[in-house]
């Protein structure tokens, strides 16, 4: 027979790592996913349960062929949604190549080329312009209507206090999804273009660069941000299911660190350390911001509040002193501010 878990709950164990209770839970939310929930001890194994976990004990339950069958429907309603996107990319699709193909114009401009893209057959530009292009840009319009999709599929195996995520999961993981790929055209892959087209000048190199080359390095690279601005909701999932908790995730940061560097390494189109820093600082703030917002959940979960007013004096004291800086910079220094990076220059 099992052994009864802790009667205290599944909570976050007193040194900071995951309890067995906690393991225990993460994989009970699992297996209830699958259809494996049943009645084997998962409600009744945790002392002094939430009300309304209590309320939930009759939650939806399906078998193996009943999840198969959810699933089908899901991924339909994604290629509808997704082909509704595409429709809507289609119509828009000159103004939107105009501005994929802004960086490389500017970066042959930087470095003394002429600012045009090379055609090496007669179907690459319409491969590219009128079908790869669309195609891409139709996953970030749909990415919403995508991941509501992932979590209507998921939320028979939560709680009902736990389906109250509904709308930031998808809100939160389009818009990091979104502001990824942004960060990734307006500075990453501007930065890491103008370098690599940097380096033949002057070494009698003639530069030009093909339509593919030019969108496939693109489209890597954007949606290679994209995912990566993810780790936040990824650190979010892990501590709601229980698998790790905040403390363990700080206590363990220079792993995190070292990973997180290396995703850098491979993410970004060039080996220099100026630009891998450019890609890991914000994976090292999402990091922490994932850990910041898994732990105000469990200071909620434990009935706990966080100190709200005291970080929001320190942040407008911060703010404060960053703007009298740029005031004296702006004043004095002959500072002014620019629309590129670092947004604030001679």
């Amino acid at each position: 027979m099992s052994q009864p878990l802790d009667p205290k709950g599944a909570g976050a164990s007193s040194t900071g790592g995951t309890s067995k209770s906690e393991a225990e839970t993460g994989l009970e939310r699992i297996r209830n996913l699958f259809g494996g929930g049943g009645d084997g001890g998962g409600g009744g194994a945790r002392g002094g349960p939430d009300p309304e976990d209590e309320e939930d004990d009759g939650m939806l339950r399906m078998s193996f062929l009943e999840h198969l069958e959810e699933l089908r429907t899901r991924i339909i309603r994604i290629i509808i949604g997704v082909g509704v996107a595409l429709g809507i990319s289609l119509t828009f699709t000159l103004q939107l190549w105009h501005i994929v193909v802004q960086p490389a114009k500017a970066a042959l401009i930087a470095n003394g080329y002429q600012p045009t893209l090379a055609q090496h057959s007669p179907m690459e530009a319409f491969n590219i312009i009128w079908f790869k292009l669309p195609l891409v840009c139709s996953l970030f319009i749909a990415s919403p209507w995508v991941l509501y999709q992932v979590w209507a599929f998921i939320s028979p195996g939560l709680y009902k206090r736990e389906k109250r995520f509904a709308v930031p999961f998808v809100m939160g993981t389009a818009g990091l999804f979104i502001l990824g790929g942004l960060f990734g055209y307006f500075v990453a892959f501007r930065y890491g273009l103008t370098f690599l087209l940097g380096i033949g000048v002057g070494n009698d190199v003639v530069t030009y660069i093909s339509i593919t080359e030019y969108f496939d390095m693109f489209v890597n690279v954007i949606l290679g941000v994209g995912a990566v601005f993810e780790l936040p909701v990824l650190i979010f999932f892990l501590i709601l299911l229980r698998i790790v908790t905040p403390r363990f995730l700080v206590r363990h940061s220079r792993y995190a660190i070292l990973i997180i560097f290396i995703i850098a390494a491979v993410v970004t189109p060039t080996p220099d350390i100026f630009n891998m820093t450019l890609f890991a600082l914000p994976m090292l703030v999402l990091y922490y911001m994932g850990v910041f917002v898994g732990y105000l959940f469990i200071l909620r979960r434990e009935g706990r509040s966080f100190p709200w007013e005291i970080v929001l004096k320190i942040t407008a004291l911060l703010l404060l002193v960053a703007a009298g800086v740029m005031y004296l910079g702006i004043t004095y220094h002959w500072f002014k501010l620019v629309p590129h990076w670092p947004f604030f220059a001679r």
